[in-house]
């Protein structure tokens, strides 16, 4: 009765000893225990004098840029015409994440018991996507893999680098509100209190605007606790809502296209990142049929990926892609002309590389030019806020000095 094989776990093992000449030396050997170690190193001529199994570091979570970093190292070190297998030896002691070094370690290991390496890959999804284990496939197949992972590298620093700028755009005005409402509801817990007491003692009304900022510092100081939890756990939940919901996915996506400012900026972003997918995976030697089910997701916007499903039925049934794409009515002109320009001319790859290269840039001049404007419109959001209520707590005192 035949029985599976089980599959042999190996683990890096630090190693000291002397050689045949009494040389005190170290190193590391991949073994799958301890055993395995001191054999290897007697068949050398090494006298083990300590092996013990190297201790991983507790490492943090792995992101796209780790992937992308690895890839570029990778495709460097294949280009350069070192061994696959030594390559991620290489990479994966050098990464100062351990967890990356766990990762590329279980991949080395698949590979070296036979598995190819978009196969390897695979078996990890959560790190590598359906784009990239399919370039690696077609690179693996063509017997291009070094070139495939070059390309494949500039893919992903391109689109890091456009997510990058998209958060550090976001988060100057993010970072200004939330620093707003901490000063806000300081001003209203512990300042306002202060001159309600100082008030009191005059004896006369008080104007409206005063009034009504002291009934909102009495609501903070009864209920700052409700108040912060509410905030707080609505943001939790509105943020994982977005995550696990599609129906709020889409929404949102829709809103993010359509929000004065930024949603141009989101919707060049999008743009960029599918031009620059379809590009690079037309111009790995994939169909185009095949080549669209990896575009849609890894443009970021669930708009575009319900449109790139339509485009790939109809590209499917025999419509042509600029077609397909036009009736969509989510693509600009310039896109759609530059598309028939590569279908006609065979060159669809270059024509989509030049139209990504172009809202690349888009996205660098909005994002350089986004400071400038945010500014004067944070100073008069701020200015607002911070102003009307020190002007509110300072009537009453303007209504004294009018009146001695």
């Amino acid at each position: 009765m035949a029985t599976a094989a089980t599959k042999v776990v190996e683990v890096v093992f630090e190693w000291e000893g002397r050689d045949r000449n009494g040389k005190q030396i170290r190193g590391e050997t991949r073994a799958a225990g301890e055993f395995q170690v001191l054999s290897a190193l007697r068949r050398q001529g090494v006298s083990p004098t300590k092996v013990k199994k190297r201790r991983m570091r507790s490492g943090r979570k792995i992101k796209p840029k780790d992937i992308a970093i690895f890839t570029r190292q990778l495709a460097t070190m294949m280009k350069a015409g070192v061994p696959l297998l030594q390559a991620f030896d290489i990479v994966g002691r050098g990464n100062a994440n351990a967890s990356v070094t766990k990762l590329l370690n279980d991949v080395r290991t698949d590979v070296e018991t036979g598995t190819s390496l978009s196969g390897a890959f695979r078996k990890f999804p959560i790190y590598f996507n359906n784009l990239y284990c399919n370039l690696v496939e077609a690179g693996e197949t063509a017997g291009i893999l070094d070139a495939l992972l070059d390309r494949l590298a500039v893919y992903m620093e391109k689109t890091e680098a456009i997510k990058s700028k998209i958060k550090s755009a976001l988060m100057y005005p993010i970072s200004v509100v939330v620093v707003a409402f901490i000063v806000v509801a300081v001003i209203m817990i512990f300042v306002i209190p202060a001159f309600k007491e100082v008030f009191s003692s005059f004896g006369a009304d008080l104007p409206a605007p005063t009034l009504m900022v002291i009934a909102m510092s009495e609501f903070f100081v009864k209920y700052w606790w409700l108040i912060f939890s509410c905030l707080g756990g609505g943001f939790y939940f509105f943020m994982q809502a977005w995550k696990r919901s599609e129906k709020i996915q889409m929404f949102m996506d829709r809103v993010m296209l359509k929000v004065p400012v930024f949603g141009s900026l989101v919707y060049k972003s999008v743009i960029a990142r599918w031009t620059r997918t379809l590009s690079t995976m037309f111009a790995a030697g994939v169909p185009l049929v095949e080549a669209l089910d990896s575009v849609g997701g890894a443009s970021g916007n669930s708009v575009y990926a319900m449109a790139t499903e339509k485009i790939q039925i109809e590209v499917s049934s025999g419509t042509s892609l600029t077609v397909a794409m036009q009736n969509t009515n989510v693509f600009p002109t310039m896109v759609l002309q530059m598309c028939a320009i590569g279908e006609e001319s065979g060159s669809l790859d270059h024509m989509l590389g030049k139209a990504a290269d172009f809202y690349e840039a888009e996205v660098d001049d909005m994002v350089a030019g986004l400071s400038s404007l945010m500014e004067p419109i944070i100073i008069v959001f701020l200015g607002t806020i911070i102003g009307g209520i020190v002007v509110a707590m300072y009537l009453p005192i303007f209504k004294l000095g009018q009146v001695v």
